[in-house]
């Protein structure tokens, strides 16, 4: 409760539209009261936000879509069919010791109902590793009507049922994924129907007993410089945060997936991991309560190396949250090519997931020196348009 008050008087900007006042004779209270509802699962959700926010860990995005996973499969010589897919998510998920780096797991809706190749549960496999199975809930982006070529996320339609059905099967999280594009604006109605969509999806969620990753994601298309990317990231976290108060979301009960503040993918002035740091600490400080208990990132198409280094970066000192990693392709990649398809190859790509989740281990504690880096790893991995 004193977390959303709080947004209201120090954190956002104040908008006219967003509150009517009407004429009285008699003093009104300029205060607002919050009624914060988690419903029933209120502890429960506190306590996975904070197993998953727990030092040193991060994690694991592995929710693509049938046909984004169709996409990577095909870029190493093999048919998407559910076997290669079920084939490639067991060698993720059976990584011995993956639960030392990575605290919990987001799923696409088949994986997490599926069955690894020897016949065990997706679910009992993370779990039995102590890392949290999650799900993406969301129904993917459209056209978004009125606005300036941009996109909207759909899926709030039975969300509720789903939410409980998952939970029943075991997640205990959830992710829903909307995206703002630079370039193309942003408009302002593309942005506040993000931010509305985050914050309906959270609360229905968490009364559904699922931690909601919240996740804006600052599309890193476009040449524009990081000074930009701040000014706008500024304008949509102030917009998220505004809507989950309003609809009595629980702070202490979310985690976020926010994109690191970067220069576009095309900017010819390329930032350090020291000035990614600066400005994302800067973004997260003036936008984020300390009630949240974690700052999970993507990386948006960096490369494995540069998503750790910025990592790193921005834990050289202590941060009132917990400041990690949710990656997919900056954790999957070397892992996927290394793996080829081929059953003698599963060992040596598991290696190289470990390798890469240890990194961003190593990265959150602030202790990453890039020791033992392949050239692979180094390389960019933005496509431009990207969809999921």
């Amino acid at each position: 409760m004193a977390s959303a008050a709080l947004l209201k008087s120090s954190f956002l900007p104040k908008r006219s539209e967003w509150h009517t006042t009407r004429k009285s004779s008699t003093p009104q209270p300029t205060g607002i009261a919050f009624s914060v509802r988690a419903g029933a699962y209120s502890d429960e959700l506190v306590k996975t936000a904070k197993s998953i926010a727990s030092p040193g860990r991060g994690i694991l995005a592995m929710d693509e879509s049938n046909a984004t996973c169709g996409k990577r499969l095909a870029s190493i010589g093999l048919e998407n069919t559910e076997a290669n897919r079920q084939a490639y998510r067991t060698l993720l998920v059976s990584a011995p010791g993956l639960g030392q780096y990575i605290s919990g797991a987001i799923l696409f809706e088949e994986t997490l109902y599926q069955s690894t190749t020897d016949g065990k549960k997706m679910v009992d496999v993370l779990t039995q590793q102590n890392i949290m199975p999650g799900i993406k809930v969301d129904k993917g982006l459209v056209p978004l009507t009125g606005s300036n070529d941009e996109s909207w996320c759909q899926g709030l339609d039975g969300l509720a049922s789903r939410c409980a059905a998952y939970y029943q099967q075991g997640a205990r999280f959830a992710k829903w994924r909307t995206v703002v594009s630079i370039p193309n604006g942003p408009s302002a109605l593309a942005v506040k129907e993000a931010a509305w969509g985050l914050a309906r999806y959270a609360a229905i969620a968490q009364d559904n007993g699922l931690v909601p990753i919240v996740e804006p994601e600052i599309l890193l298309d476009g040449d524009h410089g990081i000074e930009r990317t701040f000014e706008v990231a500024q304008k949509v976290w102030a917009e998220v945060f505004f809507y989950l108060a309003e609809n009595n979301v629980m702070f202490e009960g979310i985690l976020l997936k926010p994109s690191m503040v970067t220069p576009g993918a095309e900017c010819p002035e390329k930032a350090t991991p020291k000035q990614v740091a600066e400005y994302t600490l800067k973004l997260l400080h003036r936008r984020i309560p300390p009630a949240v208990p974690g700052i999970m990132f993507l990386s948006g198409g960096q490369s494995e190396v540069e998503a750790t280094f910025n990592l790193n970066a921005m834990n050289q000192g202590p941060n009132p949250w917990h400041v990690s990693f949710s990656y997919a392709r900056a954790l999957q990649n070397t892992c996927l090519k290394t793996w080829g398809g081929r059953p003698e190859n599963v060992k040596a790509a598991q290696d190289a997931l470990l390798f890469r989740a240890k990194a961003n281990s190593l990265a959150q504690l602030g202790k990453y020196t890039g020791e033992g880096e392949s050239a692979e790893a180094t390389k960019g991995m933005f496509v431009k348009g990207y969809t999921y």
